[in-house]
């Protein structure tokens, strides 16, 4: 099936985008789709908070692929800062240009510095590659690891689409890109930068549509085992874990369970394959020791 790429201006409703998410296997409710079809009518950044694995980043992906433009991602982590951002000189074909220019016989010093802080030499990371590609959708992952001080940089991009560079001037975008940001709360982000954004809070999928995202983003599965997956993911989560699993993870414990032949979920391939669903041992005992997955088959 050849899959469409529309422009951002020919999504008409939140339940036509809703539509042309389901086409490219990713399902969302109608309170995300209606949050990100006011992302794209608005121009404005959507910042989605939630547990790990919900699809905050598969949103922002499955936009890119919808809209036919490239996915640009700025990993967050704590001591991030602008030159890693935004811009960086390269210092490295800087000094090869002022070597070859003494060489040469060239002296005078304006000319020179002209010369190194041409646009050639400038490196764009994330944030200034976004505003200079269009279409283009930009995804700042896990915006609440960086530092609280980096969320200041955020502000003048998420305002006016503009990067400020003193030595060539202000970089603006001809095209908004479209802007998802990511969180996972392991901090509050601050409300300068919330209210820049549209906001919509990702919860786990209800039974019905983490049965309907298996049996479609892993057509071999059996309706009975995307049921029985769902139904123990979904006892899981309300049990006291440490790390609850998301979809991401349900997805990837049903490949596990595919991988060794199952059709339903039998409780000791189960626990084998708990590794793709937990990762911290003291979930592993949680489960295994109070029976969750000898419950799971309904």
């Amino acid at each position: 099936m050849v899959r469409r790429t529309i422009e951002a201006s020919d999504v008409e409703s939140p339940e036509q985008l809703a539509e042309l998410l389901d086409e490219r296997s990713y399902l969302a409710d109608k309170g995300l789709a209606t949050a990100a079809f006011l992302a794209l009518r608005m121009g404005r950044p959507l910042l989605l908070e939630g547990e790990a694995g919900v699809g905050k980043t598969e949103l922002a992906r499955t936009l890119a692929a919808l809209l036919g433009a490239p996915l640009i991602r700025l990993q967050c982590y704590e001591g991030l800062d602008a030159s890693q951002a935004l811009y960086d000189w390269d210092f490295a074909r800087q000094l090869l240009h002022l070597k070859a220019a003494e060489a040469g016989g060239i002296a005078d010093a304006a000319r020179l510095e002209g010369e190194v802080y041409d646009r050639r030499f400038l490196i764009a990371r994330p944030l200034l590659k976004a505003i200079e590609t269009q279409p283009s959708v930009l995804l700042i992952d896990e915006v609440d690891r960086a530092d609280v001080e980096f969320e200041a940089i955020l502000l003048e991009v998420l305002s006016d689409f503009a990067i400020s560079i003193p030595e060539i001037g202000t970089v603006r975008a001809a095209r908004p890109p479209v802007v998802v940001l990511t969180s996972n709360r392991t901090r509050e982000v601050h409300d300068a930068l919330k209210r820049r954004c549209l906001y919509h809070w990702l919860e786990h999928p209800s039974f019905e549509r983490e049965v309907a995202i298996l049996r479609r983003r892993l057509p071999d599965c059996s309706a009975i085992l995307a049921e029985q997956v769902a139904h123990a993911t979904g006892r899981l989560r309300a049990a006291d874990l440490i790390k609850p699993p998301g979809i991401a993870e349900t997805l990837d414990w049903t490949e596990a369970l595919l991988a060794l032949g199952s059709r339903e979920l039998d409780p000791d391939v189960a626990a084998a394959t708990l590794g793709a669903l937990l990762k911290h041992r003291e979930d592993h005992e949680t489960v295994l020791g109070n029976g969750f997955l000898g419950a799971a088959r309904r």
